[in-house]
């Protein structure tokens, strides 16, 4: 079957997460992706670990599927020079080096775009490539503290916390991906590509949502409400006989459906609980109650019961039970594939699902340079000077 991106070639010089993941999804899609590493492999996060197995870190294998791997020595002309052959018969470009670096190794958006002004350019950075902030490096951890997410992460009792995962670079490589797809199609009309600037900054800012909204309507600042929903109530966890669950109840009809399956109907007509804002302003007195009723029973027997009502319902679940959950089984969300080094390996799969243009899994994450002396025939280097190249310490 036909992918949606068939046909568009992606230069990808970033490393770490935001910008492979943001890669890898338009390798998903169809696009060809060439990942461009120094000698050896530069790509920090070969090194991260343990897990390993048979060398290959678990954390490259989590952003790098769907990619052919060439290495370049870019501080060397001859290695510039590659890049710019790939350039003309290339849709995308995207880097992560910090704000600057692109321009002092002559590859930035000004040059690259003489060589092919239909060129998409996209810089992720941490902080972007304007204001006071530009020069500092950017990390996830970093961006979650400066960006307020912390801030509000957590309970009144653990003090600020970190999202479980490195979050602002998925986000930053989500963000990337739309702003890509969309300098193509806008392309498509003008002829002409343009340059993305997009930072882990910016992207972590935009997910405050609901509690950045509060906080610029009234000046209040937001506090630490662990499972705790800002502006809904109740929408958080409880504990049970056995176990937590989840309840996210978003109106008044669904919370009389709660209280009358838990026994309790006259809390549905107590003007303290019968309105959402009644419920928020009361919180703290309506979740002791709740949690007191829940404890009565099992996860499995509160399951049932709000699946009968139609109440949101979910029990926290750990990986293991993710990994043998058979909605996610029968969603393909977890797939196999062979590597070079590490073999058989399970890999979380797309997402996307596309009825016309499905997304494909068709090669494993590369080791260093796999690709290189193929890809470089494709540009016109002939084998005496791809062993050029290699002795040279280019490739």
């Amino acid at each position: 079957m036909e992918t949606a991106l068939k046909g568009r070639r992606i230069l990808d010089l970033t490393r770490v997460l935001a910008g492979p993941y943001c890669s890898m999804i338009l390798g998903d899609l169809g696009a060809e992706v060439i990942k461009i590493e120094a000698p050896g492999g530069s790509d920090e996060t070969r090194f991260w670990g343990p897990p390993f197995k048979n060398g290959v870190s678990s954390y490259f294998l989590c952003a790098n599927r769907n990619k052919r791997s060439l290495t370049v020595n870019l501080k060397k002309p001859e290695g510039r020079e590659i890049i710019e052959k790939l350039v003309r018969t290339s849709d995308v470009v995207i880097h992560n080096f910090k704000t600057g670096t692109m321009e002092k190794l002559g590859l930035g958006y000004d040059r690259l775009k003489e060589i092919h002004p239909g060129l998409v350019y996209c810089s992720i950075t941490g902080f972007g490539e304007t204001g006071p902030y530009r020069d500092r490096p950017g990390y996830d951890f970093i961006i979650q503290a400066m960006s307020g997410l912390m801030s509000i992460t957590g309970d009144e009792h653990s003090g600020p916390q970190k999202f479980g995962v490195a979050i602002t670079d998925i986000l930053t490589g989500l963000y990337a991906c739309i702003g890509i797809q969309a300098a193509l199609l806008e392309r498509e009309a003008s002829g002409t590509g343009q340059k993305i600037d997009l930072s882990l900054f910016d992207s972590a800012v935009s997910a405050l949502v609901n509690i950045g909204s509060n906080y610029l309507m009234t000046g209040e600042l937001p506090s630490r409400l662990g499972s705790r929903h800002a502006n809904i109530v109740p929408y958080q966890s409880f504990s049970t006989k056995d176990g937590e669950i989840v309840i996210a109840v978003g109106n008044d009809r669904q919370f009389m459906k709660l209280v009358s399956m838990l026994g309790q109907p006259s809390l549905g007509l107590d003007p303290k609980f019968r309105t959402n804002a009644a419920r928020v302003e009361n919180r703290k007195e309506l979740s002791a109650i709740l949690q007191n009723l829940f404890l009565q029973e099992k996860k499995s027997f509160w399951e049932n019961a709000c699946q009968k009502q139609e109440i949101p319902f979910g029990p926290i679940q750990t990986m293991e039970d993710v990994r043998k959950d058979q909605q996610l089984k029968d969603r393909e969300m977890f797939i196999r594939m062979q590597h070079p080094k590490a073999g058989d390996t399970a890999i979380i799969g797309s997402p996307l699902k596309l009825s016309k243009t499905p997304v494909s899994y068709h090669s494993s994450p590369p080791e260093p340079g796999a690709d290189s002396a193929s890809i470089l025939s494709e540009i016109g280097y002939d084998e005496d000077e791809i062993q050029q190249l290699k002795q040279g310490e280019i490739i």
